[in-house]
């Protein structure tokens, strides 16, 4: 619903064209598919202290694809991140846990959708498959 309502304020706000509207719309399917595949092989490579590379590289693969890749990625971020602090809430009560890696992930993603390298934050023996 989000991603409806972003999308028809965008083209009413900013008098997108059709044609640039489907693109953006493109990009950011396409940015979402980039964020599913970081998250899936996150969860498979099961591997300690990873998650701010793969945080920084579905970002980063996002980014790539245009704006609408760069909006679907922030909106998954942010989204992620905030539903992560919401969670926390009910498990630790306002203790103020998880809130510095939220920040770190966001950081993350953050470095990754500017363009930068993942590989910053890739740890030491991580297959290369990832």
């Amino acid at each position: 619903m989000k991603l409806l309502v972003g999308i028809l304020l965008c083209s009413l706000v900013l008098g997108v064209s059709s044609q640039r509207w489907l693109t953006f719309l493109k990009e950011a399917g396409q940015g979402t598919r980039d964020m599913w595949r970081a998250y899936s092989d996150m969860r498979e490579a099961n591997y300690k202290n990873s998650d701010k590379y793969f945080h920084a590289r579905g970002n980063y693969d996002a980014a790539q694809r245009g704006p609408g890749g760069a909006w679907a990625a922030k909106v998954i971020s942010d989204a992620r991140e905030k539903s992560q602090r919401i969670t926390d809430l009910f498990k630790f009560g306002d203790s103020g846990h998880g809130i510095e890696d939220s920040k770190a992930d966001q950081a993350a993603n953050e470095w990754g959708r500017s363009g930068k390298d993942p590989n910053h934050f890739r740890p030491a023996g991580l297959p290369d498959k990832y």
